[in-house]
């Protein structure tokens, strides 16, 4: 079932698996906290939870399965700092609500600290691409010729695109998180839209059903099953 970043939606979904005693869930939680009641009442249910994506805070789980979003992170950073010859100005669009969404931040700014002549200039949070156009063009409007741009999910860096066009910002290097269709089509397409680090959802959810079966099964399974993520520069 998709919660469209609805926790209302998503906890009563996990309620309604509950009340039909399934064997297991398998759940990419839209709140890492807000979530936390309804594994803790599957976990009482004797139902195994997987999380896939993004974690969930300080409740039992059976694994993890997500991209490595710090490592991925990194890979933005380093990016960002080749593509602007190592100085200029950079803001960042991010949703410290994610586990996975810190671990991209943190490890953006890792990889930019190799280049200590660009300056984080901003960094704002936003969930949905309509927040996020809203705050790039605040962040653009407040930071003139602003060199670059990391968007947590393809959504943000979407909206960094078009808030770049408002601007007329034209020289300003995007880099996005996800790596979607949509995203990469952009990559294609639009000047500013310089890379995504992309994700792999199949092998995410591939992995989390083998863990969910493995573990029905009575077989060992890792806490945290790590897939490696890309980097989309384009055709």
């Amino acid at each position: 079932l998709f919660a469209n970043q609805d926790l209302n939606k998503q906890l009563s979904d996990v309620e309604d698996f509950i009340t039909k005693k399934v064997d297991a869930i398998i759940i990419s939680p839209v709140d890492s906290k807000g979530v936390q009641a309804a594994i803790i009442k599957a976990d009482k249910a004797g139902i195994p939870v997987i999380t896939v994506d993004v974690a969930a805070e300080g409740v039992p789980v059976v694994s993890h399965v997500a991209t490595d979003n710090y490592a991925g992170g990194v890979e933005a950073g380093k990016l960002m700092g080749k593509l602007l010859n190592g100085k200029g100005t950079v803001a960042i669009i991010s949703y410290p609500a994610l586990q996975s969404v810190v671990a991209r931040v943190d490890g953006f700014k890792k990889g930019l600290s190799d280049t200590p002549d660009i300056k984080i200039v901003a960094e704002q949070p936003s969930i949905t691409r309509a927040e996020a156009l809203t705050t790039a063009q605040n962040i653009m409007q407040a930071n003139a010729n602003l060199n670059g741009l990391f968007g947590f999910g393809d959504d943000a860096a979407l909206a960094a695109v078009i808030a770049a066009k408002s601007a007329h910002n034209d020289n300003i290097k995007i880099i996005g998180f996800d790596g979607m269709k949509e995203a990469r089509d952009a990559v294609d397409s639009e000047k500013t839209f310089a890379a995504v680090i992309r994700q792999y959802p199949d092998q995410m959810g591939a992995k989390a059903i083998d863990a969910a079966v493995d573990h029905l099964n009575g077989k060992p399974v890792e806490k945290m099953i790590p897939v490696q993520p890309g980097v989309y520069t384009g055709k």
